[in-house]
This record gives C-alpha cells, structure tokens and sequence, in this order.
C-alpha cells in the first residue's frame, strides 16, 4: 500500500477559509479522535513559490492535529498546483458545501464566490448548488455589523434576526442587538420595531421637498425599545425606496460620461469591485494601472447600501479575480532587482500613489483614460461597421460573390445565413413574400425571376451570411479582402456617445481634432457631454475623412 505524502504540520500555513465558528463539542471530539488514531483523510495544500506550502482544505483537521500532537506532527497531505484564485474558489465552495456552516459564514464566503464570478449571481449560485433565492437571502446578511454576524455565528441570534438587521445601519444595530440578545425578542416582535424605523427621513438621499405635508411622515420619533434612533420616517416603504432608486439611478447616470461602468452596489457585492491602485502592498503596477483606466471593467460605484447610501467610489475595478492576478504579476516581477533608474521612478510613483484613496473610501480623481475601452458597446458598433463595410465593398460583383459563397459553405459555414436577412431581401426583389414551407413553391418562385432577379438573389444570400457569420469568421474576410474601412467610416455620434470624455480625447488625439481645435480644445471638454460631442464634429477645416480609430480596425 502506497504511504501517503505528508509535511510536517508547522510548514503548512494558513489558508483563507470562511468558516470562523468551530463547535467546541465537534472539536474536542474530533482532538480525541486524532490524539488516537491520528488524521485519516489528507487535507488539500498547493505550494508556494518559497518552498512553503498553503492549506486549501481541512482547517479542522489541521486544528485538531496542531492541539493533539504540535507542530512536529507528520500531516498527511494532498498537494496539487494551483493558483490563488483557484485555491480561493476551491476552499469557499468546500466549505460553503457542508451543512454544519453558519448562516453568516455562508454569506461571507458567498459574496466572495460572486466577486470571483464578476458579479454573476446565478453563475455563483450554479457553483454553490443553491437557488438564486437562498443565494440572495445569505448575500443580504453581508449588510450586518460584526456584533450581529457574530451572534449568528454564535447561534445567539435567529437567522430571521440578522435578515431584519440587515436592513438597516450598523450603528443602528450594534445599539438594538445587545436589547434583543437580553430581553429575548422574538423575530417577529423585532419586525414590529424595525419597520417603525425602515424609511428614516433623516437618512433619506433624495429631496424631501414634498415629504414635508405628507400623510404618510410621521412627526413622532421613532421609538426602538425606548431608544430614539431618528426625527421621524415615511411609513409609505413603497413611496420612500421608489425615490431612493431613482435618486440612485440619478446618481450613476451622472457618472457615465466620465466612466464606462458605472454600477450601484448592493448588499452582497463587497467582493465584486476593489479600488485599483498602482503602487503599494495591492498595487498592479504604474504601467499595468494606466492599462487599467481604459478597461471596460474600470469606472465607479454608487452605494445602496444603508451606512453609505448614494455614496460615489471612483476608480473601481468590478474584475477583482482580474485585480489579483495584475497584483501577484506585480510582485513576482518586483522580485528581479531593477536598474537603480527603475527604482527611482517605482520610488515616484509610489510617492504618489500614497496619497490615492485606498479601501472602502470615495476616491480622488483618477488619471484620465490612454485608450478606448473595448466596450461591449464599442464591440457592437465595430462589428456592425465591419458587416456594413464589407456588404457595400464587394457590391454587385458577381464573380467576387460566387466565390466567397463557395467559401462560406465549403469551411462549414453555410449554417450562419441569416434567414431573417434573405428573405426579407427576397421580398424586396421580387416584391413577393418568399415561401417557407414548401421546396416546390419556392423552386417555382425562384425559376419564374427574371436572370437579374436571380443573380440579385444571389448577391443577397452573400449578404445574409455576411450578416449571420461569427466575428471570428468575420475578421477572416475582412482580412482576406483588404476591407479598408476608411472609405465607409468618419467619425459621427452614435460612435462619441459609446464612450466616455475621457476617451473623447484619446480619439481626438488618435485622429488629430486636438491639433486642428488648439486653445479651445481644453474650454470645449469643460462643457456638458452632448456639447462635446456637437463640437468634435464640428471642427471648421478639419478632413475628418480617411481616418480610423485603432479600437474600430479588424
């Protein structure tokens, strides 16, 4: 029989595990066990560039061993290679997996499951096993102080409890919890007090002009066990979170000129947007972070979450599995020495990036973007002139529309004509609509078209497949048949309200309008964002033809 792989249980670090609450019952029993028979089950680390190794699964039973038999003890292992989102992902959903795992302690480790999925829910959910319901019921929690979250760990409170608590402050929280804890009240008696206190006015975001002699404002303070908390609330829950979204809403509509994401966070997303800095222990790098600015998952956050509802965070990053990989890039290139140049300029920027708002704060303004952002929107409109270009290009050629056809449906791709695209065509030239279920009626319909009518149809199913190929097969043609797209492409509106003004200006810089506006370029992005635009199309002698944005090329 094969001896297991083992590391002496001292070498094995910590890994990062939601689970905090171990029974004290389950693990002295367990300490028992191993004092006697020792660990069984090998627990899961990945190693460590430094020779170390780090522990991925199995904190109990590494727990257990450490007070049954120190440091020295011989720990059977499992090592497999992986990186730190891997060993992140693995461990969450291990332990989130298990039945005995507290309610608070899911939410922990299902928010950072979202983090690690972008943001997707239902793919986090996927992951975890559960329905989106229960997923969004534990995301919720992530709104609950650490007293409340605690006490859940602790079994002192009800999950119901903490799900009410989460709704409001932390303040307001850490203040009822120990009320609730003492006099022993039940959920239901705490939805009573809560709900007198849900719409406080004086923590409302949205103007209250017309809150003033309204039926539904209550002149009394609320009363919580005796504890006033507020001056007085709307008790209309519909009326107040109806203006609250839309002043939310409001708030990020404001931001999308300057940033392309712009995202309201809610309860759950702590893991899902990080403030991206350049230098520092969670730095990506100068270099990497001026990249950074121009990624489409780069912009800001509106909170609507109860202790900072309609708060701003600029210069977030909402691809925080992205962020970690750049920041564990960053160290490992920092380990080669660097010429004494190299230091001296990392040594500025650090300087600099000191005084950047870190963590949980609204950030400064950050620096302005290098290059458009390859938005899905950018992605859209690129690919639509790339179909559009390609159509006019090969025209009525005949020769050239046969042979690209016998292309098409010799690698396969004869699947992605679009009939929608043909038939609508073929309604146009024969001023008939084509028939669709019958080969007969159709090969009829086809052999009654005059010789012109018959080529044009043609011609229409090159442009359908056009319209219907993948943009991958798309980029092959337009590579094959030197599309240049100077020709049926200038600058125009639909393009400069995609982006942000910020790109505004690396567009300007790329096709030249800075130079051609000179001193009133700097007085015209001092504007709103619909004058901006107005004026880079309107430059007086500027030739904006045969010009085309890098970001647009195939």
């Amino acid at each position: 029989m094969q001896q297991p792989i083992t590391l002496r249980l001292g070498d094995i670090q910590p890994g990062r595990n939601p689970r905090k609450y171990f029974d004290p019952a389950k693990m002295a029993e367990m300490v028992e066990s191993v004092r006697h028979q020792g660990i069984i089950q090998p627990v899961l680390v990945r190693p460590l560039e430094d020779g170390r190794h780090e522990l991925v699964a199995g904190e109990r039973r590494v727990r257990a061993a450490r007070e049954a038999h120190g440091e020295n003890y011989a720990m059977p292992v499992v090592i497999r290679e992986m990186d730190e989102f891997e060993a992140r992902s693995l461990a969450l959903i291990e332990n989130i997996q298990r039945d005995d795992m507290a309610p608070s302690e899911e939410a922990v480790g299902a928010a950072e499951i979202v983090g690690l999925c972008q943001g997707d829910r239902d793919e986090a959910a996927r992951q975890l096993g559960w329905n989106r319901q229960k997923l969004d019921s534990r995301l919720a929690l992530m709104n609950c102080s650490a007293s409340v979250l605690d006490a859940l760990n602790t079994r002192t409170i009800k999950l119901g409890h903490a799900e009410l608590f989460a709704a409001f402050t932390k303040e307001q929280q850490d203040k009822l919890l120990p009320v609730v804890v003492k006099e022993g009240h039940s959920v239901a008696d705490l939805k009573k007090v809560l709900e007198r206190a849900a719409c406080s006015l004086s923590a409302a975001i949205f103007d209250k002009v017309d809150c003033a002699g309204c039926q539904h404002n209550s002149a009394a303070q609320a009363e919580m066990f005796g504890e006033s908390i507020g001056t007085g609330s709307c008790t209309n829950r519909a009326c107040y979170n109806e203006k609250t979204e839309k002043q939310l809403e409001a708030t990020a509509a404001g931001l999308r000129d300057e940033y392309q994401t712009v995202r309201i966070v809610r309860p759950g997303d702590n893991h899902t947007r990080i403030q991206l800095v350049a230098e520092g222990q969670k730095g990506v790098g100068a270099e990497q972070a001026k990249a950074c600015y121009a990624c489409q998952n780069f912009g800001a956050a509106v909170s609507g979450l109860p202790d900072s509802l309609g708060n701003v965070y600029k210069g977030q990053c909402f691809d925080t599995v992205c962020n970690m990989k750049k920041v564990a890039a960053r160290i490992k290139s920092e380990k080669t020495p660097a010429p004494s140049t190299a230091k001296a300029a990392t040594s500025t920027a650090a300087s600099k990036a000191s005084s950047t708002a870190n963590g949980d704060k609204p950030a400064a303004a950050v620096p302005e973007a290098t290059s458009v952002a390859e938005s899905e929107k950018v992605k859209a409109y690129r690919v639509a002139l790339w179909r559009k270009a390609l159509r006019r290009d090969i025209g009525m050629s005949h020769d050239l529309v046969r042979q690209y056809l016998i292309a098409i449906v010799a690698t396969g791709q004869a699947r992605s004509i679009s009939e929608t695209a043909f038939r609508a065509l073929w309604e146009r030239l024969l001023d008939d609509k084509p028939p669709v279920s019958s080969f007969a009626s159709a090969a009829d319909a086809a052999k009654a078209a005059t010789s012109l009518a018959q080529e044009n149809l043609i011609v229409a199913m090159l442009a359908s497949a056009i319209e219907g190929v993948d943009v991958p097969y798309l980029t092959q043609m337009c590579r094959h048949h030197k599309l240049d797209l100077t020709k049926y492409w200038k600058l125009d509106k639909a393009f400069l309200e995609l982006i942000t003004k910020s790109e505004m200006k690396v567009v300007a810089d790329e096709l030249g309008i800075r130079a051609a506006m000179g001193h009133d370029f700097k007085k015209v992005f001092a504007k709103s964002r619909p004058e901006v635009i107005d004026a880079l199309l309107t430059v007086k002698g500027f030739d904006y033809d045969g010009k085309v944005l890098k970001v647009l090329r195939y």
